[in-house]
């Protein structure tokens, strides 16, 4: 089957991955957990929330007019991430990596992504492909609307089609446990002037090479695109 086979005007399902990086007990709840998550990540890698503040779980579910609840998953999530260390009686507290930690988070992040878009290259399907596609145009729209966020939202999208287009559902599933880790970090480098035009150029040559069946080369530019990703939260972090 070819892309020339797929009915006019009907584009494919967005490929699933599994998530592995919370549980599902509802739909409302999740969500609300994960936009405190983001919006304390985001407060964290600004600086507004300094190394060592005490993240109360009533203060926040004050602050933002939620349950203990989702405020009590989202400090799970980060503390998962690095970005908050839980002190046994003592509550959670901002923490920040080092140096070395974050490193080898985005090395990990690389050779993980590296390996899925080689297998997505030599695997994915004429439907999966065209759906890699269909994000990929949307995201090179956003990349001149210079929305971070929006951008971020859909490029996350971008990186579970490869992810589930590698036919390795235990590799996807570790690939994105890791990506959980290393997310507020790859979020914070798209506010870097002029970046969203360079990502977008950068999954460009992902694509082509998915798209000419190029293991190799798929590899090697997703990897060359997380270490660029690694280099642009570097400089984010020294603006801020």
């Amino acid at each position: 089957m070819t892309l020339d086979d797929l009915p006019p005007g009907i584009l494919p399902a967005e490929p699933v991955v599994p998530r592995v990086d919370r549980a599902l007990p509802s739909v409302q709840k999740v969500t609300r957990a994960e936009e405190l998550r983001l919006q304390l990540a985001d407060e964290i890698v600004r600086g507004t929330l300094r190394p060592g503040a005490p993240l109360d779980e009533t203060d926040i579910a004050r602050r933002f007019s939620v349950s203990r609840t989702p405020v009590r998953e989202a400090l799970r999530q980060l503390v998962a991430s690095g970005l908050v260390e839980a002190r046994p009686h003592r509550g959670a507290v901002v923490a920040q990596p080092s140096i070395d930690r974050l490193t080898s988070m985005f090395e990990a992040m690389a050779e993980l992504e590296a390996l899925c878009a080689g297998l997505a290259a030599e695997r994915m399907t004429a439907a999966e492909r065209h759906g890699l596609e269909a994000v990929h145009e949307e995201l090179r729209v956003l990349s001149y609307t210079g929305n971070p966020d929006r951008f971020h939202e859909v490029n996350e999208r971008f990186h579970n089609a490869i992810y589930a287009g590698s036919q390795n559902g235990y590799i996807a599933e570790i690939t994105l446990a890791t990506r959980v880790r290393v997310q507020p970090f790859r979020r914070a480098q798209f506010r870097n002037l002029g970046r969203l035009a360079k990502s977008q150029a950068e999954h460009d040559r992902v694509v082509v090479a998915i798209m000419r069946g190029d293991k190799q080369g798929a590899a090697a530019a997703m990897r060359a695109h997380i270490e660029l990703v690694r280099g642009e939260y570097e400089i984010y972090a020294v603006s801020v």
